[in-house]
């Protein structure tokens, strides 16, 4: 007893050869609400204690008096150094009496925050205001702060 069946190729279903976006979809949409939910919680404020400053912001000056504080916290103006508690009297001998001009500090990288504050204090007080921050301009620096690239 033997039966044939006859050729059912008008049932088979033909294979696909498209892939199936819809669950990957499904599945990017919901990581997405997962990170916007998760993003805002993330974020962290460092506690720090910042030194307080009163200075304003002004303009660029044509002539710039340059006082540079070096890694080991010496004080210098132009090149010649000087102790900090000389510095304002320094600065009025040099500038005549002329509390206008407008001052660079350049710090080096090495100098604590605190440090380059307390300068910064010092020339407040001795009526110096306008005072400029200076950096180097240019490429980043891709080194850490050992010397050594990353």
């Amino acid at each position: 007893m033997g039966a044939s069946i006859g050729d059912t190729d008008d049932d088979d279903f033909e294979e696909t050869h498209d892939i199936n976006v819809t669950p990957f979809i499904d599945v990017i949409l919901v990581l997405l609400i997962i990170f916007m939910v998760a993003a805002p919680l993330s974020t962290v404020d460092l506690p720090i204690d910042l030194p307080s400053s009163t200075a304003i912001p002004t303009k660029k000056p044509d002539k710039p008096t340059y006082v540079t504080i070096k890694a080991d916290l010496s004080v210098a103006i132009g090149e010649a150094m000087v102790k900090r508690v000389d510095l304002v009297h320094t600065l009025d001998l040099d500038s005549s009496g002329s509390k206008d001009r407008r001052l660079f500090l350049r710090a080096d990288r090495a100098v604590p925050y605190g440090e380059m504050m307390d300068v910064l204090e010092l020339l407040r007080n001795g009526g110096y205001l306008k005072i400029a921050l200076v950096a180097l301009e240019g490429v980043p620096d891709t080194t850490g702060s050992n010397g050594k690239a990353p």
